[in-house]
């Protein structure tokens, strides 16, 4: 794997990593807001408030189509 491989490996890991600890701490922040600022959550997305949420999913679903990517490009080179 060629040095600037790894490079591009680390900046995507670290941006995905920054990303979701940035989404937690804005999640905190609401979780301490008193008041009535929307609607009323559903009961379904209640119990898996994680799951149902499209950030986490958007974070998830790019870090695992960028990993696929990464190791398509890492096979591709080596073979």
């Amino acid at each position: 794997m060629s040095i600037f491989m790894i490079v591009l490996s680390l900046i995507v890991l670290a941006l995905a990593g920054y990303s979701l600890v940035y989404t937690f701490r804005l999640a905190g922040q609401e979780k301490r807001l008193k008041g009535d600022f929307d609607t009323d959550i559903p009961d379904v997305v209640k119990e898996h408030p994680f799951i149902r949420n499209p950030v986490f999913l958007s974070i998830l679903i790019g870090t695992i189509l960028i990993t696929l990517f990464i190791i398509y490009w890492s096979i591709r080179y080596l073979s």
